[in-house]
């Protein structure tokens, strides 16, 4: 048990609110998760695991549990969007688990969020559901709830996404998401009926994850449970009304968003029956994460919602509970928690603003329109050795380090020691005195 016994309340309970939760009962802290929602759920459908993640999950001994329910990828690759051919490929397998040594997984983002639930229940964490945050008082560390008994605690996560209460709060004004100018649609095709089509059994049985890239979208698609399912995205231009975020979308216009596209993906998506669209949404960057009494933070999507060109969104709020998680290990004395959140945002903030840009910066190269630049583009994923800012990201030397190389706990251990030498910038060190 540690020297000093932490309450952590946690708004959201998530993918990063239930990382937050675990990496800090692992820690030996008490912790509390308060969700709006009448039950826990998880919408969408695929969601990517890449090492940086499992690495992580492997540490909080969940790895296990997440890969029997979840699918392991051969191979990324990049394809044209007018016939298929392949522009760029990589081994995902020797990336991941050779260079890395954690595999790349695909798992149904309801089957990820149950791992995690059960995870956190089993360290004793309480999820209180149906339970609305109406406001915080910072003075005191307490939670208020719409029509129930305060929360007290000794540190306040906000992880309730982008569409966050609790960076609203923060602020002292409202904050709504802003689009981000892109869409997605999301649609999942049953194996028995892509059988039916003996020309689309080896495309979808690859072993590969396969994204098509064209003008103004592309289209991303990898098998989910063992293969019953094959999950599609298709990430686009945003044309949904001003005043709605999600819809459904009909089997017509699904199969219009990829007419004149590669034969066979457009034979893919006939299959659908119907599918379902969202805006893609971003936050402005924060001047800080954190109140300044220390006792309030957020994590992320609440404060770095990232577009899904690097897959890196749910992986870095992992990434956020992780440090966090590691932190409350070193605690020792309740004077400490305003400089354990001025080394999380240290450890975190510069990280995740380089993920949102490259991210970002993604979406402009996979959605380059006809004409030079994009000709250029694919002559250098067919003929050029991946390079630092290679169009195919996930082959790009640098980027594999700087994404799949992290590790939370060698970086919180570093700090840590720079920490208790007094040279950590912005913290008191109040607890020695």
């Amino acid at each position: 048990m540690p020297e000093f016994l932490c309450h952590i309340a946690v708004i959201g309970a998530g993918l990063g609110g239930l990382a937050a939760g675990i990496g800090i009962l692992q820690a030996g802290h008490r912790v509390s998760i308060i969700e709006r929602a009448p039950a826990l759920a998880e919408i969408g459908a695929g969601i990517q695991v890449p090492p940086n993640t499992t690495r992580i999950l492997k540490r909080w001994g969940v790895l296990e549990q997440l890969i029997k329910v979840s699918d392991r990828p051969k191979e990324s690759v990049l394809r044209s969007y007018r016939d298929g051919r392949i522009l760029s490929s990589l081994d995902l397998q020797k990336c991941s688990e050779e260079l890395y040594d954690h595999p790349y997984l695909h798992v149904h983002r309801a089957d990820y969020h149950t791992v995690l639930a059960e995870e956190f229940r089993r360290l004793g964490g309480s999820i209180a559901t149906n339970s609305e945050v109406t406001s915080v008082n910072f003075n005191d560390s307490t939670v208020q709830i719409k029509g129930g008994p305060d929360i007290k605690a000794d540190l306040i996560i906000g992880a309730d996404g982008v569409k966050s209460i609790s960076r609203e709060l923060l602020l002292g004004r409202a904050d709504p998401p802003r689009s981000s100018g892109d869409m997605a649609y999301r649609l999942v095709i049953r194996e028995k009926d892509i059988r039916k089509h003996p020309n689309l059994v080896d495309l979808v049985n690859s072993g590969r994850i396969n994204n098509w890239i064209g003008p103004d979208q592309h289209v991303m698609g990898y098998k989910l449970r063992d293969g019953d399912l094959f999950n599609i995205v298709i990430a686009c231009t945003d044309t949904l009304p001003e005043t709605t975020n999600m819809a459904l979308a009909g089997a017509q216009e699904l199969r219009d968003r990829v007419m004149g596209w590669d034969p066979d993906l457009e034979a893919l998506v006939a299959l659908a029956y119907e599918g379902s669209k969202g805006r893609l949404m971003r936050v402005d960057e924060m001047e800080s994460w954190v109140h300044p009494l220390g006792r309030f933070v957020l994590l992320g999507d609440s404060c770095h919602a990232t577009l899904p060109y690097l897959a890196q969104g749910a992986a870095q709020a992992i990434e956020d509970g992780a440090v966090l998680g590691h932190l409350f290990e070193k605690v020792s004395h309740a004077s400490q928690l305003p400089d354990i959140l001025t080394i999380y945002e240290a450890l975190r903030k510069p990280r995740t603003s380089r993920v949102v840009r490259d991210s970002t910066r993604g979406r402009r190269i996979l959605h380059l329109p006809d004409g030079p630049a994009q000709e250029e583009r694919d002559r250098q994923l067919q003929e050029e050795r991946p390079f630092e800012g290679f169009a195919h990201a996930w082959a790009d030397p640098a980027m594999q380090e700087f994404l799949y190389g992290y590790d939370a706990r060698k970086e919180v251990n570093r700090a840590w020691d720079v920490y208790l030498s007094g040279q950590f910038p912005l913290t008191t060190n109040a607890w020695k005195l």
